[in-house]
């Protein structure tokens, strides 16, 4: 009976909690490292010093920098203590494997943002949909652009691991008994893009259409991952996604409005078209985007590796084993039972 007990919460197998468990854990510990850093951060009364580190131009931005260190440096502690002491995993499985494949893949990600937005503004401009008011607006070639290019690389980094690299990848890996591995992969890629739009459900103008088209955004963003166990390509794509479409076209960014961009843009068209308000993502034309996007991570995947399918390490992990284990046990290890 306690063998039983233990069981439902314990994988001897792999010596680690099952995987729920392991998202609770972290997400625990997501929560400890924001409110520890908040409070360091408030009593050494660094917010200004960080703050006056971009200048006065630029503005607001600044401010929302600092809070998205201080959630980004709480997630990167987080994930990588989880993953050594909860996980018993290396860090670079959650998709950081630095080698020249991950840079290349990561270029392409930061064009394909590029390309898809540009997309968005050409066809948008074209039908009349939208209207270019006035350019280089909010100090664009000062500290404000330069605030934004910072703030966005961080938003892209930390939130690819933690929705992608940590979330996904745990799911996966504790269904993969149970359903499959393509059931499991299916599954975990739902789940996680569907946090992933909740988590933008309380944005500015947010509504349920919104909701569901970001979590489409989830699932493109996924893909990258699912089909390379790397985080280049997602990281990439969303950096450059959120950059352009706010700080270079002007258009509100999951309902935020961003006060420098190199073109102001007035959109005039039918909101389920546009997106209105919150910005294309959640209008027909960031829908028609995010379709391009997952076919080009479909070509490029399979222009560069010869082939397209889910990649085995994302539901059989290395995991970290002491020195004093032996290979049996290493090999032992590999079997998953989650």
């Amino acid at each position: 009976m306690v063998d039983s007990l233990v069981g439902l919460v314990w994988n001897r197998t792999e010596r680690r909690l099952r995987a729920p468990l392991r998202v609770v854990a972290t997400l625990l510990l997501v929560g400890v490292f924001v409110l520890g850093l908040g409070l360091l951060v408030g009593v050494l009364g660094l917010a200004p010093l960080l703050v006056s580190l971009f200048g006065a131009s630029a503005g607001s931005l600044a401010t929302g920098l600092v809070g998205s260190l201080v959630a980004g440096i709480a997630i990167l502690l987080a994930v990588a203590v989880a993953g050594r002491i909860v996980d018993r995993r290396w860090f670079d499985d959650f998709g950081f494997h630095l080698d020249r494949s991950w840079w290349v893949d990561l270029g392409f990600g930061l064009g394909l943002g590029v390309g898809l937005m540009t997309f968005v503004f050409v066809t948008g401009v074209a039908a009349g949909w939208f209207r270019v008011t006035s350019v280089a607006v909010g100090n664009v070639v000062s500290g404000g652009f330069v605030t934004l290019v910072v703030l966005f690389l961080l938003v892209g980094l930390y939130e690819e691991l933690f929705a992608r690299g940590y979330l996904l990848t745990n799911v996966a890996e504790g269904l993969t008994g149970y359903v499959g591995e393509r059931g499991a992969v299916a599954l975990s890629v739902l789940f996680s893009s569907s946090v992933f739009g909740v988590l933008h459900a309380s944005n500015p103008n947010a509504s349920l259409l919104s909701t569901v088209t970001i979590t489409l955004a989830g699932v493109m963003l996924a893909l990258g991952y699912v089909l390379t166990d790397e985080l280049a390509i997602p990281i990439g794509l969303h950096v450059t996604w959120n950059l352009f479409q706010g700080g270079v076209y002007g258009f509100p960014v999951s309902g935020l409005g961003v006060e420098t961009t190199v073109v102001a843009t007035r959109e005039q068209g039918p909101d389920l078209v546009t997106g209105g308000s919150f910005g294309p993502e959640a209008g027909l034309l960031g829908v028609a985007a995010m379709v391009l996007g997952t076919l080009a991570i479909v070509a490029w995947v399979r222009w560069r590796r010869g082939d397209v399918g889910i990649h085995p390490g994302l539901t059989t992990p290395e995991l970290r084993v002491s020195e004093s284990s032996d290979a049996s046990e290493a090999n032992e290890l590999s079997n998953r039972t989650n």
